[in-house]
């Protein structure tokens, strides 16, 4: 724990912000860390609560998700260590449990505050800051350490997909002796972190600072290597080359780990293939980062370049409340959008915790995220229209978008299952000014193409099958799979704990034994 009364000693005090008119101005990151001095007495609030919640993620009662951090960072032990001012002794503890805390301590949504003790009867620690300024720290005073193995094991492993689950079973097993091989479609390694999060929540030069050492660590990653069957349609392999077949791989690699992730998006089922102004989410942040890569992360260069799809003067919907929906709203307004409008299918959340949903269960309250926050410092209003859905969409006589259809909706009973179900409002219908739909309404498992190619069977969910939820192993000898391929959409604290635990299982196949940490989940 920190300081036996720092809890009622010291409040709560996060990393400032930038004001959001001056930080839509670009697209960098907009929270400097506070001092040292001032970090310490938020670790000094850490409290002796006896059943330290924050590191056991759990399901409590009938809530709707996990409170508790699903890696068990030992976050009583790094709290008091950043009290105490040993910096070292803090991020080695810290790095016991989390591959990459500079990922985490960035773009989680902070599973291990929701089941702080503190946050009973007040402010919950700020755990997810702490994490972030040990780690950081760290590596500004040389306190993160090469672990280059000093003898190999002689086998050798194939991560197919570099994003957190892929890297972080890239790290452990290499860490381990294995020679390890990652291989990646995309042109950089990181998965959705490196395009699918825009560059104000996570930096790329973040990423490219971890990819850095595991290299010099021994790991190899091959970018650009698309892996499937040959010949496979555009479609199906999501306008990507099949460079790689998995045959190859089974037949050079004692073993290998699909980590794909889960990228099917899901659609709106109301004609919008083919239309031009529509995109997926994904598809629509992924242009512009590798935009804004092309040129050094420059702004300025970035929106003056007019060959990316851009929002810039349009009227933007965007259909999806969640962070990714979010993540859309801030891009939009930095390309210069004219207007932005958010629908969610789901009701407005209530202000506070309902009786419902007490600590520690995950809090389901309100809240307004940095895209809101700069849309209504720019617009004078929150972008968000609640209980709507998309009912159909207009276009001119080239296919372009004019404008949305839409209805507003509530909430009943199915008279079959009792569930309740979305039912349209008649005479709620509106129309919406729309030069550019974003569609941001989540995923329906993985790409086929790739597990198609190893034969690995999938569930009804569209996500390759294991025997149990904890197990890795596929149908296909040496094959595995970590990560959102495994569990579906989630969390890239969840896909670093999926490949921590899938790298214990490879390395027990491979050995006949492992004193590999397992991250228990």
């Amino acid at each position: 724990m920190g300081k036996t009364t720092g809890f009622l000693e010291y409040q709560r005090k996060n990393n400032p912000a930038v004001e959001p008119l001056e930080r839509v101005k670009n697209f960098n990151e907009f929270h400097p860390m506070l001092d040292l001095p001032e970090r310490q007495e938020q670790g000094a609030r850490c409290m002796n609560c006896g059943i330290p919640f924050c590191q056991s993620a759990v399901q409590f009662g009938k809530g709707p998700g996990i409170s508790g951090c699903p890696l068990h960072n030992l976050v009583p032990e790094w709290n008091d260590e950043i009290y105490k001012g040993h910096w070292k002794n803090a991020v080695n503890r810290l790095l016991k449990t989390n591959n990459f805390p500079e990922f985490t301590g960035r773009v989680c949504p902070a599973l291990c505050e929701a089941a702080c003790t503190c946050g009973l009867n007040g402010d919950p620690v700020t755990v997810k800051e702490n994490e972030l300024a040990i780690i950081e720290n760290a590596f500004a005073n040389g306190l993160v350490r090469n672990k280059k193995p000093r003898v190999r094991s002689g086998k050798k492993v194939a991560v197919v997909g570099g994003g957190p689950a892929g890297l972080a079973a890239a790290d452990m097993l290499n860490e381990r002796g294995h020679w390890v091989t990652v291989y990646e479609r995309e042109d950089r390694p990181g998965g959705l972190m490196m395009y699918g999060i825009p560059n104000m929540k996570l930096e790329k030069s973040i990423i490219e600072r971890r990819i850095a050492l595991m290299e010099d660590e021994g790991v190899t990653f091959k970018c650009g290597c698309n892996v499937g069957l040959p010949g496979k349609d555009a479609k199906e392999t999501g306008n990507y080359k099949v460079t790689v077949t998995a045959e190859e791989l089974l037949k050079e690699y004692d073993a290998v780990i699909l980590s794909c992730g889960a990228k099917q998006p899901r659609g709106l089922g109301v004609g919008e293939e083919g239309v031009n102004g529509v995109y997926y989410a994904v598809d629509f942040l992924t242009q512009t980062t590798k935009a804004l890569a092309a040129h050094d992360f420059d702004t300025e260069a970035f929106l003056a370049d007019k060959k990316h799809v851009s929002a810039a003067g349009k009227n933007v919907v965007i259909v999806g409340g969640g962070d990714t929906g979010n993540d859309c709203v801030g891009t939009c307004i930095r390309e210069g959008c004219k207007s932005v409008i958010q629908l969610e299918m789901m009701p407005q959340p209530p202000v506070e915790r309902l009786p419902s949903n007490p600590w520690p269960e995950w809090p389901t309250v309100l809240k307004v995220d940095y895209g809101q926050e700069e849309a209504i410092a720019t617009f004078g209003a929150d972008p968000r229209v609640y209980t709507t859905t998309v009912t159909g969409l207009d276009t001119d006589k080239r296919g372009k978008l004019k404008a949305v259809h839409t209805v507003r909706l509530e909430f009943k009973p199915d008279p079959q299952t009792g569930r309740s179900v979305p039912t349209p409002i008649p005479g709620t219908e509106q129309v919406l000014k729309a030069d550019l739909l974003i569609i941001a309404a989540g995923f329906v498992g993985c790409q086929s193409y790739t597990a198609e190619a190893f034969g690995v069977d999938r569930t009804p969910r569209n996500v390759v099958a294991t025997e149990g939820t904890r197990t890795f192993a596929t149908n296909v000898d040496k094959v595995f799979v970590a990560g959102d391929m495994h569990r579906g959409q989630s969390l890239v604290v969840w896909a670093i704990a999926e490949g921590r635990t899938c790298a214990f299982a490879v390395d027990a196949y491979l050995m006949d034994y492992t004193y590999m940490r397992e991250t228990a989940m």
